[in-house]
């Protein structure tokens, strides 16, 4: 059992002391590895993940590509090794090479509520040769699915959900999917593209996928998957280089085995970056990449608006980031909807600020790990705070702030929001700070060691 596994049920969020001066090296990215292990699975040979994030999600997507017959083989060191997906055990894999097979069930996937297993993976298991039942936590029955579901029947596909478009359910794999033209509405989540698109290139016909509902969040979610199957060797067709509005075609083709270093999850740089905008401190994180299709990589912009400055810096290493905070805290009207998953950590910094926030273009977020806007204006306002829901978003009114729990839903992003408001509110108390380990392993130890540095 690991540091992260046995936190207290309320854990105090440390106060800070005054301004935070410290460099943390923050874990790979959780979209990059879980598309990267995706990918890798239907490749046509071997390939190398390197610096991968090992967190319960990525061990979520690890274990269910294993159970089809991928083999994954990890070298770690002896600090990280040993756990299990439920552990979520702290630190990153050294490398994890991965060896395509033939998909084969019967097998049963524990999607956890990861979002991107329970949504990649169904289209995976259509081309596996028999059954795989996937089945999740609690809250995963209430993450919508039915984009997916819908669309891999008009593939071919057989699944059986008894009529509720969401887990649990089961993929009868057939060994092949036929593909072809698609109509999907996407509007509640930017994943039911990038789950079809990336096993597009092993569909017969490969896929055309045409978005026919309202607007599209996450929109650097779906480039990525775009960039990554281009990395491997598929073609695809996609509105961002003069192709239609809102389709994106893939063609049938092998994938390469690739050698791949995965980036640092800048979206969980967030709370470290804001200790330095809310003490008026200074932040480094390594290895931060000039170019990205990260949703993370927008903090620089916003959170300069907000009172900070940073610097893009090269060092023998690579590039690197310094944020540096100049003491006030200004509020902000920005539209999130392509990086809505910043949404809680920029709501806790505008709850101190020193004028009033609106966040907008976030409606989909009320069907994230938890409903995120329910749960960040009644945890802020219970500690004091004056937060009001909007159609699409939050307005914040900054209000002198008390101590309290905080609760998170089960949701990693409000326990890291908690402990950003509990770095200037005294008695502030995080319940099941653990949840982090859902992206970022060992949170409350690299808290405690930017805060003492």
């Amino acid at each position: 059992m690991t540091e992260s596994a046995v936190q207290p049920a309320l854990w105090p969020a440390p106060l800070a002391t005054g301004a935070v001066e410290a460099t943390v090296t923050v874990p790979g990215s959780k979209s990059v590895t879980n598309r990267a292990l995706v990918l890798a699975a239907l490749a046509a040979e071997p390939g190398w993940l390197r610096r991968p994030l090992r967190s319960r999600d990525t061990l979520l997507m690890s274990a269910a590509l294993q159970a089809m017959g991928v083999g994954i083989e990890e070298t770690v060191s002896s600090s990280t090794a040993g756990g299990s997906a439920d552990e979520a055990v702290g630190g990153a894999g050294e490398a994890w090479r991965v060896i395509p097979s033939g998909l084969n069930g019967p097998a049963t996937v524990d999607v956890g509520n990861a979002g991107t297993v329970m949504r990649f993976l169904p289209p995976v298991a259509a081309l596996a040769d028999g059954p795989i039942r996937f089945d999740g936590d609690p809250r995963s029955y209430e993450r919508p699915l039915n984009g997916v579901i819908d669309a891999l029947r008009t593939l071919g596909a057989r699944i059986d959900d008894d009529g509720r478009g969401s887990l649990p359910m089961t993929v009868h794999g057939g060994g092949a999917l036929e593909g072809g033209p698609v109509r999907i509405d996407a509007s509640s989540s930017s994943q039911f593209v990038s789950a079809l698109l990336l096993s597009a290139p092993r569909f017969n016909q490969g896929v055309e996928v045409r978005h026919v509902g309202g607007r599209l969040p996450s929109m650097p979610h779906i480039r990525m998957t775009v960039d990554m199957l281009r990395a491997v060797g598929a073609q695809v067709d996609e509105p961002e280089t003069g192709g239609e509005p809102d389709v994106w075609r893939v063609s049938h083709s092998a994938l390469l085995g690739r050698d791949l270093t995965i980036e640092p999850d800048l979206s969980n740089a967030q709370p470290f970056l804001a200790a330095a905008l809310v003490t008026g401190g200074r932040v480094t994180i390594p290895d931060w990449p000039e170019r990205t299709t990260q949703p993370g990589d927008a903090l620089r912009e916003i959170f300069t608006e907000m009172g900070g400055s940073c610097e893009l810096t090269t060092t023998p290493n690579g590039t690197a980031l310094v944020f540096t905070g100049s003491g006030r805290i200004h509020g902000i009207d920005v539209d999130l909807g392509e990086v809505g998953e910043l949404t809680p950590g920029i709501a806790a910094v505008a709850a101190l600020a020193d004028s009033p926030s609106t966040l907008r273009g976030v409606a989909h977020l009320r069907l994230h790990e938890t409903d995120r806007l329910a749960a960040l204006t009644k945890e802020i306002n219970e500690l004091g705070g004056d937060v009001t829901e909007t159609e699409d978003g939050l307005h914040i009114r900054p209000r002198p702030l008390h101590g309290g729990v905080f609760r998170t839903y089960d949701d990693h992003r409000m326990a890291t929001a908690g402990s950003v408001i509990g770095l200037a509110v005294e008695g502030v108390q995080i319940e099941n700070v653990a949840t982090t380990a859902k992206t970022l392993p060992d949170f409350p130890r690299m808290w405690a060691e930017m805060l003492e540095a």
